[in-house]
């Protein structure tokens, strides 16, 4: 079974290596396209697409082996089909089933981006003659979709989101994890920068997609979040705290972010909050 299966090149794959029968979930007409497609291909017989939402949907088997989904979204699981994989595989898996992939991580780094700040924040400081100031802050919450240099990196990682897909819940999804980032290397520190790997355990041997700063590029890029104000940092120094995700009431399928700093050097840092606006 592909969750989310789109134009079916998932489905496609699976055919063609081998499996006996492929049901692919696709909600928008896409589906009909991916149909003949795959009847174009020599795979009619094989692949059959069912249209719908996956919480509503009927299909033409009870179970399935195997559950394959590109389901990952911007900082994992902004947009992310991740609650309709866990609704299928509850409900569809067999017992020893397989899920492709089946594990999850979510990082945080703290990096050096002052021209890049500059130009998407400061640029409101002063355009075509006026005081734009306020709108500073609106863009301050809203993170960056970006592709950071590993160079830019000037801390060690933190993992803040770990998952199981085999036995992880839908309330996972909105979690609370702490932080602790020590600087590597005297420099500035302007933001976080989050991203994330997905791993293909089942394989032999194991399969990891990262989309980390340094990595082939891939469309998630990386997430990157502003601080308020740069820090002044010295190799060894520590920048800790908490970070909040939930799912906005509005739209499940956007994310609110709370994420506190403290900064433990020798430059004084004061104690923050700073709310951010996955949309």
């Amino acid at each position: 079974m592909d969750v989310g299966s789109g134009t079916g090149i998932l489905c496609l794959f699976a055919a063609k290596a081998g499996a006996r029968r492929c049901i692919g979930i696709e909600c928008s007409d896409i589906a009909e396209f991916a149909t003949a497609i795959a009847r174009d291909n020599g795979f009619g017989e094989t692949i059959t697409y069912v249209q719908g939402k996956v919480e509503e949907v009927e299909l033409p088997v009870e179970r399935v082996d195997i559950i394959i989904s590109e389901w990952m979204g911007y900082f994992l699981i902004y947009e992310s089909m991740l609650d309709s994989v866990v609704f299928a595989r509850d409900k569809w898996l067999a017992k020893d089933g397989l899920l492709f992939p089946d594990h999850a991580r979510l990082y945080a780094a703290g990096i050096e981006d002052a021209d890049y700040k500059e130009e998407k924040i400061g640029f409101w400081g002063h355009v075509w003659g006026f005081d734009f100031s306020p709108m500073q802050q609106l863009a301050m919450q809203e993170p960056i979709s970006d592709t950071v240099e590993e160079t830019a990196i000037v801390t060690n990682v933190a993992c803040i989101l770990e998952l199981d897909l085999k036995s992880c819940r839908r309330e996972d999804f909105d979690f609370l994890a702490s932080y602790s980032l020590q600087v590597q290397r005297k420099d500035f520190m302007h933001a976080l920068v989050v991203w994330f790997d997905v791993t293909f355990r089942a394989c032999s041997p194991p399969v990891i997609l990262s989309t980390a700063p340094g990595k082939p590029c891939t469309h998630w890029k990386q997430t990157v979040l502003y601080l308020q104000d740069a820090v002044v940092a010295e190799k060894g120094d520590i920048l800790s705290g908490m970070i909040a995700v939930r799912k906005t009431e509005q739209n499940p399928r956007d994310l609110d972010v709370k994420v506190s700093f403290t900064f433990e050097g020798k430059i004084p840092y004061p104690h923050k909050v700073q709310y951010y606006r996955l949309r």
